[in-house]
């Protein structure tokens, strides 16, 4: 398959779990705000590597990292079915931090350039 195709898939990916998440799930622990911040899908659209910040504290980030992962399944097939796939792809949902990092680092500056620190 095309690399071409494969970036397709991953960006379809990506809108359709943000979709799936945020009126899907019916899931008590996911907490905080959830965002899905980059999907590597293999060339053959087999395995799809699912990139997810979570904006809130560590408790908050574990307990929707577990809940994720639990509904992995689900989600699979809502994916198969929105997407039309021929084969659902096996999810790997990884936390990414790399929001809150740039965040943290947009206020240290703030903070600088306002003479606080």
């Amino acid at each position: 398959m095309s690399a071409q195709r494969s970036q397709r898939v991953s960006q379809s990916i990506k809108r359709e779990m943000s979709e799936i998440i945020r009126r899907e799930l019916k899931d008590e622990r996911i907490q905080g705000l959830v965002s899905i911040t980059d999907v590597e899908v293999t060339n053959d659209c087999r395995c799809a590597k699912v990139f997810v910040s979570v904006f809130g504290d560590e408790a908050q980030q574990k307990s929707t990292m577990e809940a994720l992962n639990e509904n992995t399944g689900f989600m699979r097939g809502e994916l198969c079915r929105r997407l039309s796939l021929r084969f659902a792809p096996e999810l790997y949902i990884k936390l990414d931090n790399s929001l809150e990092r740039g965040a943290k680092v947009t206020d240290l500056l703030g903070k600088i350039s306002r003479g606080e620190i």
